[in-house]
Order: structure tokens, then C-alpha cells, then sequence
């Protein structure tokens, strides 16, 4: 690379992989949260009958998210969890897992079952 012109954004990357990734693992509906007071948010999934928010990160500084923090503090949204992909190790802080991108291959939304007697 030559040039900041020349520049890969991974981030615009790690977000489409994400999404393909949700669609694939049966999430029909893909939300993306933007509010001017709250920020932005770039999936929101119900699983497990709750509200998710993910965030992708390709960048070290991926614990900064003022949008996600602001949405899990509002007690009107009351949402239990969330995740942050990154480029980093598994951890998890208070309402926010942080986890490595390749484990989005992890996150598969749970089937219905149909049960007729």
C-alpha cells in the first residue's frame, strides 16, 4: 500500500462478513440502530426472545461504544446482553461479551419447533 487512498477498510469488511454470517446462521431480520441521542448500534437481533445488540470492531479499540453502552443503560430497553466482534481474546464485562470475529460462526438463532399433537 502506497497511500492512505489505498487503505482496506476491515471494518466496512468485518460488518458484511457478520451479516452474511447472521443471515446464514437464521436471522431473517438484520437491524441497524441509529438515534441521535443514543448513537449507533450495526446489528440488532431478537435471540432467545430478547432484544440483542451486536457491534463489530476491527480496530484496538474495540471497548469503546458509546452508542452500545448508552443502549444498555437505558432502562426502558431493558436489553440483558450484548456482544462486541473483535480482533481480540474472549472476555466479558458487565452486559458486553467480547469475542473474537470468527465467533460470530457461533451465534445460530434458535429454530422453532413446530409441534403438532
Amino acid at each position: 500500500m502506497n497511500s492512505k487512498s489505498d487503505a482496506v477498510n476491515y471494518g466496512s469488511i468485518y460488518e458484511n462478513v457478520v451479516a452474511q454470517e447472521l443471515l446464514a446462521h437464521g436471522f431473517s431480520k438484520l437491524y441497524y440502530y441509529n438515534s441521535k441521542k443514543m448513537g449507533e448500534v450495526d446489528f440488532v437481533v431478537e435471540y432467545n426472545g430478547e432484544v440483542f445488540p451486536i457491534e463489530v470492531k476491527s480496530g484496538k479499540d474495540y471497548a469503546r461504544h458509546r452508542a452500545l453502552n448508552n443502549i444498555l443503560d437505558c432502562s426502558e430497553y431493558n436489553i440483558p446482553e450484548s456482544v462486541v466482534l473483535c480482533n481480540d481474546n474472549y472476555t466479558q464485562k458487565d452486559k458486553v461479551t467480547y469475542a473474537p470475529i470468527y465467533m460470530v460462526m457461533f451465534i445460530h438463532k434458535d429454530p422453532v419447533i413446530d409441534v403438532k399433537l
